[in-house]
């Protein structure tokens, strides 16, 4: 049986395996989770978890996606275009996301398990359907889909 290997060390022999390959794009933006790794244990004194490094992950991929956003608005293609580069190698550490009919699903599970009968309960909503699905559906989905089944 093979040994468990944990989200970090895997993403530390992909950065060795980058470096090796002269992938400079994949090597930086792998280097930088790195370094959140490393700054996350520090903070936590102790060896991260899968959970934990995936926590990381995705505040990485939040940051990439903020700042294509950003970068779109203020037409500067090339730097979005960067980003959309490095946001595309994170994503492969992430579980698969939902698709939008099983999210859709969820959503009206969790409206019908909480009783919400209006926008005012989408709080209660949106914390059942985050701990029920935690890490395979956007919280930005969860929200859009609220706004177009809870009634006013």
């Amino acid at each position: 049986m093979e040994p468990y290997v944990t989200l970090a060390e895997q993403i530390r022999s992909e950065l060795t395996a980058s470096m090796k390959a002269r992938d400079a794009a994949r090597t930086s933006t792998l280097r930088l989770l790195q370094a959140s790794f490393k700054n996350e244990q520090i903070e936590k004194g102790h060896e991260l978890s899968d959970e934990e490094a995936l926590a990381v992950i995705r505040r990485a991929v939040k940051q990439r996606q903020d700042s294509i956003e950003q970068y779109t608005k203020g037409n500067r293609p090339e730097l979005a275009a960067k980003e959309s580069a490095e946001l595309e190698i994170l994503s492969r550490y992430l579980p698969q996301q939902m698709s939008e009919g099983d999210a859709e699903r969820a959503v009206r599970e969790a409206i019908a398990a909480v009783g919400a009968e209006s926008k005012k309960d989408t709080g209660k909503v949106m914390k059942e359907v985050m701990s029920r699905h935690k890490g395979t559906i956007d919280g930005k989905k969860v929200q859009e889909l609220l706004a177009r089944l809870l009634p006013l």
